[in-house]
């Protein structure tokens, strides 16, 4: 019998965020508290800019995009805006933020020592490039690890995709 396969990776749908942004645009423009202080947000690519005229006004407009990216399915994990301090720059403070997408080297070598450790005989695993494929004879196995990557505390929003 062949082995059974699945690949673990981490990735958005760029319309959703692109949505949640324009929804997050509506919402600053229509309430009261963001009246003539400047603020904006903005999608250019995969980075996201938002802006005030106070630090804590960015703030709240960050807010705000987080809650319309959770509504849109999308993982604040995969939402990387630094320190989240805003930057002044002439009479507007800035915050810059930036989609984040695949699993780096250091994250897929975690992920793969996890799997080693707790399954030692029977799953191989490949780190693809920002993807990881995990095969094994029991499909039953493969299960088993899906749980417990999903139960695990990581850093990255994980998928899993190609399950065969």
């Amino acid at each position: 019998m062949a082995d059974s396969s699945f690949d673990i990776v981490s990735k958005y749908d760029l319309q959703e965020v692109d949505n949640a942004v324009n929804q997050a645009a509506k919402e600053i423009a229509t309430r009261y508290d963001f009246k003539n202080v400047g603020a904006y947000v903005k999608l250019n690519g995969t980075a996201i800019t938002m802006g005030a005229n106070t630090p804590e006004r960015v703030l709240a407009v960050l807010d705000v995009l987080q809650s319309k990216l959770i509504r849109r399915g999308i993982s604040l994990k995969q939402l990387d805006t630094g320190e989240g301090v805003p930057k002044a720059g002439g009479k507007e403070y800035r915050l810059a933020g930036e989609m984040k997408e695949g699993i780096d080297k250091e994250h897929a070598k975690k992920i793969t020592q996890l799997i080693r450790e707790k399954y030692p005989k029977g799953v191989k695993t490949q780190i693809q490039g920002d993807e990881i494929r995990v095969s094994s004879k029991s499909r039953d196995t493969l299960q088993q690890i899906i749980s417990m990557l999903k139960n695990a505390q990581q850093d990255i929003e994980l998928q899993f995709t190609n399950y065969r």
